[in-house]
């Protein structure tokens, strides 16, 4: 499948998904362009609290104060509006935190809109700062690295297997091969296939979710935060402006040495 063609679906797909939901388009007007987005159904907790930040206005004029390439774009820190130039900001606030809402579908793709929060050690149960958002910019993956991140997980589950429910039989099998190969190879059938019947059930395995594979190798994402940070929503139109903002040259808090502002937040 070429680019090209995975490009018009990923369109297509977003346009489906914005019929679906039952919250409105959102624009995010920037002094780099503007972005569109939608917000997930499944995540109404945090859907509902940044619909009605936006209906009053808390993110208009505030900026995208913390920005690393290949990584996210963060912003809508009340601390960042009119901020001066080469200060630090940023800060979140504890009264507006919210319990995350984790879900297998909703993964850290490019222009994929999420919340911040503080490390586990501060913030055991994950809870979302919901007083500003990042936008992922990420990066590409391999096809062949991300294969590689479920074998990772679930070849040593197998192989655990294959040793417990071979090592029983290892010695009727070598004395088979020598004397009998057709009982070598019934024996050998026999152990693989109640390998494989407790695989299928084995608790650990990891596989990534339908979609993240096509979408992280075409476009990027960042898969290392999928589960420990709340996706709520996701950008549809507008990725190259998350392009031009993630290539601002920073200052040593990955603050953009040009204000890239967020002119204002609001409803299509």
């Amino acid at each position: 499948m070429n680019r090209a063609l995975l490009i018009f679906l990923w369109i297509a797909a977003a346009t489906f998904l914005q019929a679906q939901t039952r919250y409105p388009v959102i624009v995010i007007e920037t002094n780099y362009g503007t972005m569109k987005a939608m917000l997930y159904d499944d995540t109404p907790r945090h859907g509902d609290h940044y619909l009605k930040l936006i209906k009053e206005g808390y993110f208009n004029g505030t900026l995208f104060h913390r920005v690393v390439k290949n990584f996210v774009i963060q912003g809508g820190a009340q601390d960042s509006r009119n901020a001066p130039a080469g200060i630090q900001i940023g800060g979140g606030r504890t009264d507006m935190e919210l319990m995350p809402e984790f879900r297998e579908n909703r993964f850290h793709k490019k222009g994929a809109l999420a919340a911040p929060r503080e490390g586990d050690n501060e913030n055991p149960q994950k809870k979302s700062d919901a007083s500003q958002f990042y936008i992922v910019h990420g990066k590409e993956y391999t096809q062949g690295r991300l294969d590689t991140m479920e074998m990772a997980v679930n070849v040593p589950i197998k192989n655990q297997l294959i040793r417990t429910h071979y090592a029983p039989h290892k010695e009727d099998l070598a004395r088979l091969k020598e004397s009998n190969p057709q009982g070598f190879n019934a024996l050998l059938d026999s152990v693989l296939g109640v390998v494989d019947s407790l695989y299928a059930l084995a608790p650990g395995k990891f596989f990534l979710p339908e979609g993240l594979k096509e979408a992280y190798s075409t476009f990027g994402g960042l898969h290392h935060l999928d589960g420990e940070y709340t996706v709520f929503g996701e950008v549809t139109e507008g990725l190259d402006v998350i392009d031009k903002i993630a290539a601002l040259p920073v200052d040593g808090n990955s603050r953009p040495q040009t204000d890239a502002k967020i002119i204002r937040v609001y409803i299509e």
